[in-house]
C-alpha cells in the first residue's frame, strides 16, 4: 500500500470516528432530561421502570420480560455484545418485586427458547419464593416462542397464556457436544491429554466417547429431566405420568398446548394483563414495566456496536466471544 493510500485510510478512519462521536452526543441530547439527571443521581440504581398505564402507584402491577436464551453470559458492557436477555439484571427485577409491597400482580412475558438449567431453575426458584412470601398473581404471556427453559419459567405461573401459532413445549434436557476424532485421524492431528481421572476428559471431541462415560451424562440428564417433569406437574395440577406423556421433546403450538393442559388461555400479552387485573380486582392499578438500559454504560455501548459495525457481524463476533466449548445440561429448544 502506497504512502498516499495509508494516509487517505488514515482520514476516513479519524472521520468515522468524529462521525460516530457525533451520533451518540447527539442521541444522549435527545434523551429526556429529567431522565437523565435522575440517572446520574442514582447510578447505582437498577429499578428503573417505564410506566405503562397511569393510576395508583400503591396498587402497582409490573411487567417483565424474559427475550431471548436464558443463560449467564455476566453483564452485558461489550462493544460487540447484541445479548437482549441479561440474566443477573432479570433477577435483581424479580428480588425487586419480592421486597416492593406495592406490586399487587406480575405479568411475565416470556419469548425465549429456553437455556441453560441452571439459570432457568434460578428463575423458577425465585418466582415460587415471590408467590409463597407476597401471596400474589402471576401471568405470564407467551410470544412467539415459549419452548424447554421457557415453559419451566412459565410453569409455576396463575394462568398461562399463548397466542395459536406459540411454539412451547419441549419438555426436556439436551446436552450435546461434537466427536471430531475420526477428522482429526484421517488428518494426522494427535492429541495429548494428562489428566487425573478417567472422567476429567468427558466429553473430549479429540476421542469417542466409552459407555461408561455415556451412562453417567445419561443419568444426570434423567434426573434433571426428573425435576423439570416435577416442576410442570406442580403448576399445572398434573400427574407426573399425565406430564410424562407429553414430555419427549416435541414442540406443540398454543392451540395443541391448550388441549394438553400446559396453557390455560389463547390470547396476547393485552389479554393477559386485562385478565390480570379483572380476575383479580386491580382496576385502577398503575402498571409498569422495568427499564430494558442498565445505565449510561450500556447506552454508550449499543451506540458505539450499531456504529462500529453490522448487525451480521456483529452478531458473529458476539457469538465467538460469549460461547463456551464446554458442554453443559440446557432446558433448550432448537440450535443456538
Amino acid at each position: 500500500m502506497t504512502v498516499k493510500r495509508w494516509v487517505a485510510l488514515g482520514i476516513a478512519i479519524v472521520l468515522f470516528a468524529m462521525s460516530a462521536f457525533v451520533s451518540i452526543a447527539l442521541s444522549f441530547a435527545k434523551m429526556d432530561f429529567k431522565k437523565g439527571l435522575e440517572s446520574i443521581a442514582d447510578l447505582d440504581s437498577t429499578y428503573d421502570y417505564n410506566v405503562l398505564k397511569n393510576g395508583n402507584p400503591s396498587k402497582q402491577i409490573a411487567v417483565l420480560t424474559v427475550n431471548g436464551t436464558i443463560q449467564d453470559t455476566g453483564e452485558n458492557t461489550s462493544i460487540f455484545s447484541s445479548e437482549t436477555y441479561n440474566h443477573q439484571y432479570f433477577m435483581d427485577q424479580l428480588e425487586d418485586i419480592r421486597k416492593n409491597k406495592s406490586v399487587k400482580g406480575v405479568l411475565l412475558k416470556v419469548n425465549s427458547p429456553g437455556g441453560g438449567t441452571n439459570e432457568s431453575k434460578q428463575i423458577y426458584d425465585k418466582i415460587k419464593e415471590i408467590k409463597k412470601e407476597r401471596n400474589i398473581p402471576i401471568y405470564v404471556s407467551m410470544g412467539s416462542m415459549a419452548a424447554s427453559g421457557g415453559y419451566y419459567i412459565s410453569a409455576p405461573a396463575d394462568v398461562i397464556y399463548a397466542d395459536e401459532e406459540t411454539l412451547t413445549g419441549s419438555i426436556g434436557v439436551i446436552m450435546q457436544g461434537m466427536d471430531y476424532s475420526k477428522l482429526a485421524k484421517k488428518l494426522g492431528i494427535e492429541f495429548n491429554t494428562i489428566k487425573t481421572g478417567p472422567y476429567k476428559d468427558i466429553m473430549n471431541g479429540s476421542r469417542e466417547m466409552t459407555p461408561a462415560e455415556k451412562k453417567l451424562l445419561q443419568n444426570m440428564v434423567n434426573d434433571s429431566y426428573g425435576r423439570f417433569v416435577k416442576v410442570v406437574a406442580d403448576g399445572r395440577g398434573m400427574s407426573e405420568k399425565e406430564v410424562r406423556s407429553i414430555a419427549d421433546g416435541r414442540i406443540m403450538n398454543g392451540s395443541q398446548a391448550v388441549k394438553a393442559g400446559l396453557v390455560d388461555r389463547l390470547g396476547y400479552s393485552e389479554d393477559a394483563l386485562k385478565a390480570l387485573m379483572k380476575d383479580n380486582k386491580l382496576q385502577g392499578a398503575e402498571v409498569f414495566e422495568y427499564s430494558t438500559d442498565e445505565g449510561w454504560g450500556s447506552i454508550f455501548s449499543a451506540k458505539l456496536s450499531s456504529k462500529l459495525m453490522p448487525s451480521a457481524e456483529k452478531e458473529a463476533i458476539s457469538k465467538m466471544l460469549s460461547t463456551s466449548s464446554a458442554p453443559r445440561m440446557m432446558y433448550l429448544y432448537g440450535e443456538e
